[in-house]
């Protein structure tokens, strides 16, 4: 039971992540409103284009590639994706100081990050 529990919670992980990369390619302008973002005429929202969902779709593709039993090790690319995000936005808590919205992301992020290693160290189901 804990094993199916921790699978729908990767698969969610792999599909939020796959989700919002697709957003941020076809609708620049809403998701850079949404976290934050401003782009600078067309070369930032080519930019907003292509960094944001070249991070979240590799996070989100990797995530579900990893729900294999044998193919665990793929979830450690959305670990080190989001683990290094993590990272950066601790770098700006200490740094630029603490906004009103920095926490929930970073929320999310150690929940994700939970998620998948544990689906690292999760020992593969044995088959019935």
């Amino acid at each position: 039971m804990m094993h199916k529990v921790l699978r729908i919670a990767i698969a969610l992980v792999g599909l939020l992540n796959l989700g919002l990369g697709l957003a941020f390619l076809y609708a620049p302008v809403r998701m850079a409103a949404e976290f934050s973002i401003t782009a600078i005429g067309s070369q930032g929202l080519a930019t907003i284009r292509a960094d944001f969902p070249g991070f979240f779709i590799t996070a989100g593709l990797f995530a579900l590639l990893g729900l294999e039993t044998n193919k665990r090790g793929a979830l450690w690319v959305p670990v080190t994706l989001l683990g290094i995000a993590f990272v950066g936005r601790t770098l700006s808590l200490l740094l630029d100081g603490v906004g009103p919205d920095a926490l929930p992301p970073m929320i999310a992020e150690a929940m994700m990050i939970a998620i998948l290693i544990a689906g690292i160290r999760a020992k593969p189901q044995s088959a019935p």
